[in-house]
């Protein structure tokens, strides 16, 4: 959704347009360095310009970024037409391979929970000896990495 950029004098400065649409100016300059935003005009004092429309469509990308899509999920959902079917069509498909990778990601959050709950289960935190760090050290060690690191390990006493 390509805004009408506004002429010089008019329009918000980045530190407005930030405030109105709850983005940073960082990442209002990250975004337009991605293309997710076109660059912004530019008034007699070089300033940035935003127009309405620029913010409608920062307010959009804030909302997918909230839902934890990718720049490029955002990207093609950003040049899909709400009136063409054919991009009604790829903006489910977008959003469904986003589910996907939400689901996905669930299972992965559900496999550290229980690997955090068994380490909390190790320990009631009132003994003289923690073995929650002890265990979190071991489980470090036992972690894939530099074979020669791990034989000149030195013990820990926790």
């Amino acid at each position: 959704m390509p805004g009408k950029k506004p002429s010089a004098g008019q329009g918000y400065r980045i530190g407005q347009a930030a405030d109105r649409s709850g983005v940073s100016a960082a990442n209002i300059r990250y975004y337009e360095s991605q293309g997710l935003l076109a660059p912004a005009a530019r008034g007699e004092n070089s300033y940035r310009l935003y127009s309405e429309s620029d913010l409608h469509q920062l307010r959009f990308i804030r909302m997918c970024r909230a839902m934890d899509m990718s720049l490029d999920e955002v990207r093609t959902l950003l040049g899909l037409d709400l009136s063409r079917k054919a991009d009604c069509a790829a903006a489910c498909v977008a959003l469904d391979a986003h589910l996907s990778h939400v689901h996905e990601r669930l299972i992965e959050l559900q496999a550290l929970e229980a690997k955090l709950k068994s380490l909390r289960d190790c320990c009631d935190g009132t003994g003289p000896h923690c073995l929650l760090i002890e265990a979190l050290h071991d489980r470090a060690d036992a972690q894939p990495g530099d074979e020669e690191g791990r034989a000149n390990a030195v013990t820990r006493h926790v």
